[in-house]
């Protein structure tokens, strides 16, 4: 690796792993801001409506693990928090049914609602949504006599999310369009039902928190891992090239045309080690990860794009920093 490059590492040896050498840790380093917006950068890899990949670059782990903890459990969105069941004759418990339909991600911008009171008994158009399911499976009339796919004998006899239907509050329908309120897959299954099984259900739906409850988490998973390092301290050619590729994920290592081995795309690499269980290869790799270079994958559930979710998440955590600061101030 090169020697002017600073970046601080751990390295990955056969049976451990520890610091790079002149490297005392990160926890140890004072903070100096000046440094700090020297090096940060934020670098978007791969971006669309429910996924996206980023690096967060010259930040010290405590921050990164901040901003995933606060993206699952502390962004709001909306999600169904009442069910009054008037009927229900299918095989499936009210509780259970209950829970399919909380955890049902609806479209509906936490943005534009308020959270609801805990003494308020009724939702206002400011913090709730209303909806209502109403499905009844019987035979059907025209069915083929030559099949027996239930498709074919029975109407309504799957249940999905597409069924659910909004009810606005008060002036919610000259603010909302029903498109943007109702659950984000309309092909949800939420039950399975036969002839004489019934489902008359009124929902309402509230703003909340993951930290409250799993089904209020805008993303469905929010992960990150250190960017892997990897240096090739002599040539490898011919078999034993063959055998360095095979150790690394698909892509990481390439053979040129004359045979000689090369690190291609060191960022997918899953750290396994593997290429330590070769004697003849083993002292050709040096393994390392970046400790200040996270690579950040979230994947949000539709309420929200994931960009919208981590600078939600940045916004969360500037509001508890000037709580802080308020609460020390006032001491």
């Amino acid at each position: 690796m090169p020697q002017s490059d600073s970046r601080p590492r751990v390295m990955l040896e056969e049976f451990r792993v520890k610091n790079a050498p002149d490297d005392y840790g990160m926890a140890d380093e004072k903070w100096n801001f000046k440094k700090f917006t020297k090096n940060f950068r934020i670098v978007i890899v791969r971006l669309d409506s429910f996924e996206m990949e980023f690096d967060l670059i010259g930040i010290q782990p405590a921050f990164a693990n901040a901003f995933r903890r606060l993206m699952l459990s502390e962004v709001p969105s909306m999600a169904i928090e009442k069910v009054m069941i008037k009927n229900n004759t299918s095989i499936i418990q009210d509780e259970v049914l209950a829970h399919r339909l909380g955890l049902i991600p609806l479209k509906a911008d936490p943005r534009l609602f308020e959270y609801k009171p805990e003494d308020a008994t009724d939702g206002s158009e400011c913090n709730s949504l209303e909806f209502s399911l109403k499905v009844k499976c019987s035979y059907n009339k025209l069915q083929s006599k030559e099949s027996y796919r239930p498709e074919d004998l029975y109407e309504n006899n799957n249940v999905y999310s597409s069924q659910i239907k909004w009810h606005p509050i008060g002036n919610q329908a000259s603010v909302h369009k029903e498109a943007d309120v109702s659950p984000v897959h309309g092909d949800i299954l939420i039950s399975k039902l036969r002839p004489g099984h019934e489902l008359d259900l009124h929902m309402v739906a509230v703003k909340g928190i993951g930290k409250d409850h799993a089904k209020f988490s805008p993303v469905a998973t929010a992960s990150y891992r250190l960017l892997p390092e990897i240096h090739l301290t002599r040539e490898v050619n011919g078999v034993e090239a063959t055998l360095l590729q095979s150790c690394f994920s698909p892509g990481v290592i390439a053979i040129d045309a004359d045979g000689r081995a090369r690190v291609n795309d060191a960022r997918y690499d899953t750290c396994s080690r593997n290429v330590y269980r070769y004697e003849e290869i083993k002292d050709a790799v040096v393994l390392s990860r970046i400790r200040d270079h996270f690579i950040f994958n979230v994947e949000s559930v539709g309420a929200l794009a994931p960009n919208i979710i981590f600078v939600e998440a940045v916004k969360v955590l500037r509001d508890k920093c000037k709580s802080l600061l308020d609460e020390l101030n006032t001491l």
